[in-house]
């Protein structure tokens, strides 16, 4: 894919702006409090009678870390305590419980990720633990994908090993930025060599396939310094890059407190970084997934994308179809038929709902509609970066032009923007368009149309 060279200083002030991910539509903050447990279990019960079944995605949080990482937007208990895992674990286990006694048949399960925080706070005999927990209730696919996000700081070779052992056959790792200035100022110090010798045991212990998070837009970063990381990483070839633009949110996130703003770099540097950062993965072989996931041609999310099959969800981009994700531990966040709902977010919260034999979930919603719909067309954009009017229509029984008669009038307002190639049957994302392609979804988000107040997402660029 021919990347622009025409983003102009007028797109970079028009699109400066905040805007969902889209992991889901609607977004998790249109989540109300009146969908509860009772509303989650009618979900589950619904799943038993399907008369067919897809196996189940199962997200694991494990919210503890040993130190702060000032960037860290995510649910995280820092502490050096590990006392906390074992009881944490016995929570999980009656979390695990509770779902097993609403279910009336076994459970397949194809894929698994443990997430946080950091998973691997858990010693190697919790892990061993949670694992045989998961295995005693589910049924895991011997083909499955099953995957847990490490801190480089945290494991050594013989750790991997164990994780092998235990069936993990993909990792993500956690790397940011190899700019020594930028790994002082958000507090994570990790040498390049540490990554690349960790990177080298899993691949002769024969994990499928290995994922590096990036993140651009990090204090201190520059063009010249995260050009530098990217060839670094280039260097390692992980199967899977996660390149994020850093959110800043200080208001709703305590540790970004102390970034200075002073030290971020501005709308102008960020947009280099991107552009400069997909040409050299591009130019190495790597195939553009969209907004921000590269793979390589031979994994799965690359050729998941070249057959139309790509599908994202709350960990990003996926090669599963869109299935149920059964989400454990707090403030975990699952997709049950056509419900989303989300565990308590604190761990005070999420251990008194299970002292009480109940399930933590303590908000959701129940899709509409119209909501289905417009998840249809703003993953169609998000994963394919194209629409096709007719498989809209015929899905839902409506006629595109009609329903969305105020939304395409935006869309040709993109089109003039270089954006967007409006088609008589159609929308197609330009190449400069995957820069802006959040804004792009935003046009068909009726919540957020309707919704001044958009300072609580991260800025698109």
């Amino acid at each position: 894919m021919k990347q622009p060279l025409m983003i102009t200083q007028a797109h970079i002030e028009r699109y400066d702006v905040s805007g969902p991910r889209y992991t889901s539509y609607p977004t998790a903050d249109r989540f109300v409090e009146a969908f509860d447990a009772s509303a989650y279990v009618k979900a589950l019960e619904q799943r038993n009678i399907s008369a067919w079944t897809q196996p189940l995605s199962v997200y694991v949080h494990v919210p503890f870390c040993e130190s702060l990482c000032f960037y860290c937007a995510c649910n995280k208990i820092v502490t050096k305590r590990h006392e906390q895992g074992a009881q944490y674990l016995n929570y999980l286990k009656r979390e695990i419980d509770l779902h097993l006694s609403r279910f009336d048949h076994p459970q397949t399960v194809n894929q698994c990720h443990l997430g946080g925080g950091t998973p691997t706070f858990l010693n190697d005999d919790e892990l061993s633990a949670l694992m045989q927990m998961l295995k005693q209730v589910f049924v895991f696919e011997a083909a499955g994908e099953y995957s847990i996000e490490i801190d480089p700081r945290t494991v050594d070779t013989q750790r991997l090993q164990h994780l092998r052992d235990l069936g993990f056959n993909r990792l993500s790792f956690g790397v940011q930025d190899f700019d020594a200035d930028v790994q002082q100022a958000v507090h994570r110090v990790q040498s390049y060599k540490q990554v690349a010798s960790l990177m080298q045991d899993a691949r002769n212990m024969g994990f499928q396939s290995m994922n590096a998070d990036l993140i651009y837009g990090l204090p201190k970063q520059t063009p010249v310094t995260f050009r530098q990381t990217i060839s670094q990483i280039i260097t390692l070839r992980p199967d899977r890059i996660a390149l994020y633009g850093y959110a800043h949110l200080p208001s709703r996130f305590k540790p970004q407190r102390r970034i200075l703003h002073e030290d971020l770099p501005n709308a102008v540097d960020k947009i280099q970084m991107l552009s400069e950062a997909i040409q050299q993965l591009i130019s190495a072989g790597y195939v553009y997934i969209g907004m921000d996931h590269f793979a390589l041609p031979e994994d799965a999310l690359a050729i998941a994308k070249q057959q139309g099959r790509l599908h994202r969800n709350f960990q990003g981009y996926s090669t599963m179809a869109d299935q149920d994700i059964l989400a454990l531990g707090v403030s975990a966040i699952g997709k049950m038929g056509s419900t989303y709902s989300q565990n308590a977010k604190t761990i005070e919260e999420y251990y008194d709902y299970l002292d009480q034999g109940q399930l933590p979930i303590v908000r959701g919603l129940a899709l509409n509609r119209d909501d289905l719909i417009r998840r249809a067309v703003i993953m169609a954009i998000m994963c394919h970066g194209e629409l096709s009017y007719e498989s809209i229509e015929l899905s839902y029984m409506i006629n595109f032009k009609e329903y969305f008669k105020t939304e395409l009038q935006q869309i040709e307002e993109k089109q003039k923007q270089g954006l967007v190639y409006l088609e008589h049957d159609g929308i197609k994302v330009t190449d400069m368009g995957w820069f802006f392609v959040r804004a792009i979804a935003m046009v068909f988000d009726r919540y957020l149309q309707l919704d001044a107040n958009r300072a609580r997402f991260s800025k698109i660029l």
